[in-house]
């Protein structure tokens, strides 16, 4: 059980990187601006931890590097509990993107909107499509790599 967890947390960091890829695409393709509602998170989450982390400037720079820590720790460990889940059962593929992908999504999405970073209900068709995509990056790309990594 060891071992699959080790490659779900694989799967997990290569999803990961899938999803950041096609984000920073996105901001190239459409000319967007970079998201910050990483750094609003981390921002938050240090609040309601109670962890000062410095004067404004200082506290800038860690939020900068905060944000993205967590979100590839979100990607690693949602990879590391969807191989505790499956176990050794097979899904359909679809059905392993979806839960992958999803799952992070639903994470993601929602601990930002539980910490007071964001309102899904006010967003609109292309944000939603925004944040879709790179989700669906991310659980193609941990699908493939768990499969890999699990071959019998």
């Amino acid at each position: 059980m060891r071992a699959a967890a080790v490659d779900g947390a694989l799967a997990g960091a290569v999803g990961s990187v899938a999803l950041n890829v096609v984000s920073y695409l996105d901001m190239v393709v459409r000319a967007r601006p970079e998201s910050s509602t990483p750094q609003a998170s981390a921002g938050r989450l240090a609040e309601v931890a109670g962890i000062d982390l410095g004067p404004q400037e200082t506290a800038a720079n860690r939020r900068s590097g905060l944000g993205p820590v967590l979100g590839y720790g979100l990607g690693i460990a949602a990879g590391a509990v969807f191989a505790l889940f499956v176990g050794d059962r097979r899904p359909p593929r679809p059905v392993e993107v979806a839960i992958l992908g999803g799952g992070v999504m639903t994470l993601s999405d929602g601990s930002m909107t539980a910490l007071g970073v964001t309102r899904p209900r006010s967003w609109t068709r292309s944000d939603w499509l925004a944040d879709l995509v790179p989700h669906l990056a991310y659980g193609l790309a941990a699908s493939a790599s768990w499969r890999r990594l699990r071959r019998r």
